[in-house]
């Protein structure tokens, strides 16, 4: 041949693998989100004590650490390699790693922790727990270091010697833990005071809890995992709050004021430890107080607010003091229609309503250090982001970030310097510096880590809901080569339950990566957060309330009818998947508008609400006693008769939230009534199958999804 014609044909075949784009693997899709393909950030980004404008962050895969100032040079300010010549420690990170002064880093390596001076460069320990010790919480200034063994509380003083604060052989009482089963926003059991005298703690008495059984298919025979499942209407958990007194050694408990099974939550200390505040729900969870309790004696002094409401009153922050020389305090409430900022005297009187806005506060981020000014989250008016704010004690808000999107925003202990770091439709990651009057300086912007891969693209709409006024927000993936005179099949992905965001003006719109794997299959991705989900108001997600399913169904109703309306759309080829929530939402559709959908895949789902637990069931359904109607509607198993689709059910062996009683009760009505369905469990699996199982279970659902679905 020809050496022309060779070197044309070379030129050829060489520039075709050059423009050829890569495919990213469902196993990269499932597994590298989050890692290979994770947007760069300043990773673990803090700012250093008892500094103005000093920070450090982590590169090389949290191996190296850096300092910062303002501006983006970053020199290297400790190695894993001298810390771990200095403390005899083997760590491979520096996950975790805390700050105890502007000079001195904790860190911890199997229940061991040390302190690294990075000015010597040498470390030392200073604190070691049991070895089946948990839920380790330092004080404020790092001197004691409180922990769990089994049922009961336990701290390390500065001479490291181990104090018992309960002693409880009753396996039932349980101290330092979170109690509850998180909500409320109950994410610890542990309060330190602020100067360290005293140590509160929640308490759970569960006596009369049932006890619900699993199996652990690992041991021969099989053994009995029994755990505590206070199931909706039963008998549930008695709380109440401990405050141990360092000094003198004794304990004093404050118990519901009212009914022993209400809620104790949102525990807060006074600046001045003389005071403790705590929020106390009915079980009922319509009628909340925050209460003062005397924290020497644990005597109550007076109740500050009292919020009712005829569906439900759920407290999630506790008070926020943004003056350690002040016991005015900030509140969050919903009873406006939205999250809002009300400031209080110790005393009860309402200072000032901070803010008024028609959107919702997500959480305080921090305050300065004259109080003066409070920094917070807010979604804006465009429910989908997540938006940095300051608001001062005359009501004067002012909106800090300046681009929309989803934003992780912290303030330096002044309130001079902001770091803010975002993402948003169009840009994967920017960490920015911002200082008091608004000068931006840039820090990073990472590139698209998906550059050379096939990669489809997200449509961001609104419909109008079931009611035909309220605007919901909308997710269409659509594949590369999107062709618009092809006819497309549809997987409708759901979730619709309240707590849960599944669109957000993020980087991949709030969308997995797989769900872009699938629509490289040849299909169209569709979500939409129907009336029920978070973020839009108490009015948007209250309508839910005592009916769970009703709306939400009709919702994601008008969600196909939009997607029947688009030409390129198959509406003979829609499935739908969801897990938990999501899960019933699935196996309602698929049993309650059975022509709607040839497929659908249930992962972890609710069946029968009274076999969900009392803390979040009761919230949105009350009691069967008070709400029979409500509860017949919502049970799958009623319609169970009219399935038509194919349908698969996934459940984990042992799902201790969900647990699998649901799953294996709509298994067992579908084969009284003759129907085929299919069910695959996860062995000793929880509620969400986690690590490289997870690949397993996301080809068994999008493999029957494309299988079925023809």
């Amino acid at each position: 041949m020809n050496k022309k014609i060779i070197f044309i044909i070379s030129l050829f075949v060489a520039f075709q693998s050059f423009g050829q784009l890569k495919k990213i693997s469902l196993e990269d899709a499932v597994l590298q989100q989050g890692r290979k393909f994770g947007a760069d950030k300043l990773a673990g980004f803090q700012w250093i004590p008892n500094t103005v404008n000093k920070y450090v962050y982590y590169k090389d895969t949290w191996t190296t650490m850096v300092i910062g100032s303002q501006g983006p040079t970053s020199p290297e300010l400790a190695s894993l390699s001298e810390i771990n010549s200095a403390c005899g420690t083997k760590l491979k990170n520096f996950f975790g790693t805390q700050w105890i002064d502007a000079n001195t880093i904790l860190i911890s390596e199997n229940g061991k922790y040390y302190s690294y001076n990075i000015l010597t460069k040498s470390g030392k320990k200073i604190f070691e727990t049991p070895e089946n010790s948990e839920n380790q919480t330092f004080d404020n200034n790092k001197v004691n270091l409180a922990f769990t063994e089994a049922n009961n509380l336990f701290f390390l003083n500065k001479n490291n010697e181990k104090i018992a604060v309960t002693n409880n052989s009753d396996k039932n009482i349980v101290s330092g833990q979170s109690i509850s089963r998180n909500e409320f926003g109950i994410n610890g059991g542990i309060f330190w005071s602020p100067k360290s005298s005293y140590l509160a703690f929640y308490q759970k008495d569960e006596t009369d809890v049932a006890d619900y059984p699993l199996l652990d298919i690992n041991e021969t025979p099989g053994k009995l995992i029994s755990i505590k499942y206070p199931m909706i209407g039963q008998k549930s958990e008695k709380p109440r709050v401990g405050i141990y007194n360092l000094s003198t050694g004794k304990t004093v408990f404050i118990a519901p004021k009212n009914n022993p099974e209400d809620y104790v939550t949102n525990l807060s200390w006074s600046p001045d430890e003389k005071y403790v505040l705590i929020a106390e729900l009915n079980r009922g969870q319509n009628d909340m107080s925050l209460n003062v309790y005397d924290a020497n004696t644990g005597a109550f002094v007076r109740t500050i607010l009292n919020e009712k409401n005829t569906k439900w009153v759920e407290p999630e922050h506790p008070a926020f003091f943004p003056n350690p020389k002040s016991n005015n305090f900030v509140w969050i409430s919903e009873k406006d229609g939205y999250n809002n900022l009300y400031y209080y005297s110790i005393d009860g009187k309402l200072i000032k309503q901070l803010t008024a806005n028609k959107f919702p506060v997500r959480e305080i981020v921090g305050s300065n250090t004259a109080g003066t000014e409070i920094y917070f989250k807010a979604t804006g008016e465009n429910g989908t982001n997540m938006l940095g704010y300051k608001v001062d004690l005359k009501g004067k808000q002012t909106l800090i970030t300046k681009d929309l999107g989803v934003h992780n925003f912290i303030p330096n202990a002044d309130g001079t310097v902001f770091f803010d770091e975002y993402s948003n439709h169009s840009t994967p990651s920017k960490s920015l510096l911002y200082d008091k009057k608004g000068k931006v300086t840039t820090l990073l912007v990472s590139p698209n880590k998906y550059d050379g891969y096939e990669m489809g693209t997200a449509e961001i709409k609104t419909i109008k809901a079931a009611d035909g006024t309220t605007d919901l927000f909308t997710r269409l993936i659509k594949p590369s080569n999107f062709d618009p005179t092809k006819k497309y099949p549809v997987l409708v992905y759901v979730y619709g339950g309240p707590h849960a965001q599944m669109i957000t003006n993020s980087y991949l719109d709030g969308a997995n990566l797989w769900m872009y794997w699938m629509a490289e299959q040849g299909y169209l991705v569709f979500t939409v957060d129907n009336r029920g989900s978070d973020n839009r108001g108490y009015a948007f997600e209250s309508v839910i309330h005592g009916k769970l399913g009703n709306n939400e169904i009709d919702d994601q109703m008008k969600g196909v009818d939009y997607l029947k309306s688009l030409p390129y759309v198959d509406a003979n080829r829609l499935a739908i998947h969801g897990w938990s929530f999501g899960g019933f939402m699935t196996t309602s559709i698929m049993t309650r508008k059975p022509d709607v959908f040839k497929v659908g895949v249930a992962g972890g789902p609710v069946i029968d609400w009274k076999w969900y637990e009392v803390m979040y069931g009761e919230r949105y359904m009350d009691t069967p006693q008070e709400n029979q109607k409500g509860f017949d509607e919502a049970n799958v198993l009623n319609y169970a008769k009219d399935l038509k689709g194919k349908l698969l059910l996934i459940h984990g062996t042992v799902d201790d939230v969900v647990v699998e009683q649901h799953n294996l009760a709509l298994v067992k009505k579908f084969v009284e009534l003759g129907k085929q369905v299919d069910f695959f469990p996860y062995p000793m699996h929880k509620h969400n199958v986690t690590g490289k199982d997870r690949v397993h279970l996301m080809t068994k659902v999008l493999n029957y999804v494309i299988e079925n679905n023809k």
